[in-house]
């Protein structure tokens, strides 16, 4: 049979299609006068409607609709003409059709020439039309008769549902609201069109008013949490702000919990790098805080490097004042001038060690520690060490060892005395190496008192060791090289005893510098001998025994400081 296009494409309509009629339609026709099968019941069928039998609505709606309609899309239609002999329609094939409109259209005057094609004997429309202008049998009079189906192209929108009379809701009204607040989207189309297609669709009731109270109940309260937790973070991070700009520092109370902790600070460490130390060991609590109170502290800028005990949990006030205090140093202090033998000493002492522990690691293992390549070692020099355990604060926390302790000040030594290039000094200062000028840094170390003494005190030393000296004929005459010789530190020795002891390290004696140094020399002397005065001293008395140390540059100045020293002493 031919076909009705389902649309304005070119698809054609076929039976199976489940839209087409009333699903029921399996495509399978029975002849004109008999039953088929119409979802499983019994129907009769119609025959093909007269010519002369059609109104102007019919002739209007589908005569004129069709033939445009058919004659654009290039589909099957129905041709039927009327014989003036017999009144009968021929139908006609869509090539026949299309072939005709070439020709020039319609024959009104008879028939077409056309020869009718035998009908499908499965297509109720293919069957021999009655005559024109008689009756044809009514099929559908029965009360079990089906409506005829109706082709898509024709058929009418579904009616509006109707509203719920118990919640009022109209599923054809408008509801007027976003989408993101009935919950509607890609899924719920899905679900309608499947109920809609399962024939679920009136049992729906009502659902779509709990929904949409449900959807529109979460999307509020995720707009409210979304905005709250907006604005929440927006405040933590502006009280963080004003805090951090205008806020006082972080900082605990009191001056600690009683847990100690142990906290190295390594040279050169600032304000800043101390207080991050502290704060990592749980001593203060904020940086900010250890900085503010150690620039309050009028001995602020006096912290040294050094391991420190302290409290967990102090005040930043507190701490400060703590690490000032010696009884919070596991540190072993260098001061200038002071012998190897007292460093050893307080070495053993902070390290919980027998005494002469230390002294005797130095003597054995002096060559580990790092000596610069020009320090010397012979059998006159009482300790190869001498002159290179730098002055400064040194960590010496129990459980350290004495080598590990030594090393940092040789280190120290090394690096300081490399910045002044002392060998090519030496040359400059008439010395004969870089030694030798060490021994005459430690000389003024023990000597001078001050920094103008000590630069006059070089003087002397240079002075003295010129070959042209007929003053004290190259004798240096220093009482503390030989003090350092007896490990004593004594301004009053006797002439008997001083001649009578010939050892390299008296100067009374032997002329020239001693063996080696006697000292470790501090920064300020060690300036004042690379750049010493350049008046002529000779001769140096401390007059007062201690501290006034006064210069002359002849022997008869030199013997009436002598006289000035004897009597504010009584001799």
């Amino acid at each position: 049979m031919t076909e009705y296009g389902r649309g304005p494409g070119s698809e054609p309509w076929h039976p199976e299609d489940p839209l087409y009629g009333d699903g029921g339609w399996r495509g399978q026709q029975a002849h004109v006068g008999q039953q088929s099968s119409y979802d499983g019941q019994a129907q009769q069928q119609y025959p093909q409607p007269q010519y002369g039998d059609w109104t102007q609505d019919q002739q209007s709606g589908y005569d004129q609709q069709q033939y445009q309609y058919y004659n654009e899309q290039g589909q099957q239609q129905y041709g039927q003409q009327y014989t003036g002999q017999d009144q009968q329609y021929a139908v006609q094939t869509p090539q026949q059709y299309q072939h005709q409109e070439h020709q020039g259209g319609w024959d009104a005057s008879g028939t077409h020439g056309q020869v009718p094609y035998t009908p499908d004997p499965g297509d109720p429309y293919g069957q021999q039309p009655a005559a024109y202008g008689g009756e044809a049998p009514d099929f559908y009079g029965t009360e079990d008769a089906y409506p005829p189906p109706v082709p898509p192209s024709r058929r009418r929108p579904e009616s509006k549902p109707e509203p719920d009379p118990e919640t009022g809701w109209d599923p054809g009204e408008d509801q007027g609201e976003h989408a993101f607040f009935t919950g509607g989207g890609d899924d719920d189309d899905a679900d309608d069109e499947a109920d809609s297609r399962s024939g679920r669709g009136e049992r729906r009731g009502k659902k779509p008013v709990k929904s949409k109270k449900r959807r529109t109940g979460c999307a509020c309260m995720v707009v409210v949490l979304v905005f709250g937790g907006g604005l929440g973070t927006v405040g933590y991070f502006g009280y963080k702000y004003y805090q951090n700009r205008f806020g006082p520092a972080p900082d605990y109370a009191g001056s600690g919990n009683g847990e100690q902790v142990t906290v190295t600070i390594p040279k050169g460490a600032g304000g800043w790098e101390v207080g991050q130390k502290l704060k990592e060991a749980g001593v203060v609590e904020s940086a900010e805080a250890f900085v503010s109170a150690l620039q309050a502290n009028p001995k602020g800028k006096g912290l040294q490097q050094g391991v420190y005990t302290l409290e967990k949990q102090m005040s930043a006030a507190s701490a400060v004042q703590l690490m000032f205090d010696p009884k919070s140093q596991n540190n072993v202090i260098v001061t200038p001038g002071e012998r190897n033998a007292g460093v050893y000493a307080a070495i053993d002492k902070k390290l919980q060690l027998s005494t002469g522990t230390t002294r005797k690691i130095a003597k054995q293992e002096y060559k580990k520690f790092g000596l610069p390549s020009w320090a010397q070692n012979s059998s006159a020099i009482q300790d190869p060490l001498e002159g290179f355990l730098f002055p400064g604060t040194y960590a010496a926390a129990k459980g350290m060892k004495p080598d590990a302790v030594l090393k940092q000040m040789v280190t120290q030594a090394k690096e300081k005395y490399a910045t002044y290039d002392l060998p090519s000094k030496a040359k400059t200062l008439g010395l004969d190496n870089a030694f030798q000028l060490i021994t005459v840094m430690s000389l003024v170390q023990a000597e001078g008192k001050t920094h103008d003494d000590f630069r006059k005190m070089a003087e002397v030393v240079y002075n003295r060791l010129k070959p042209t000296n007929t003053e004290t004929n190259q004798l240096l005459q220093f009482d503390s090289t030989y003090n350092y010789l007896k490990g004593t530190s004594n301004i009053h020795i006797s002439e008997k005893e001083i001649n009578s002891n010939q050892s390299p390290y008296n100067t009374y004696t032997h002329k020239g510098l001693p063996p080696g140094p006697i000292g470790n020399p501090g920064e300020d002397a060690m300036k004042a001998a690379l750049n010493p005065t350049h008046d002529g001293w000779m001769y140096f008395v401390a007059t007062d025994g201690v501290n006034n140390t006064e210069f002359a540059k002849t022997n008869e100045e030199f013997e009436k400081l002598k006289d000035k020293f004897n009597a504010s002493s009584g001799n």
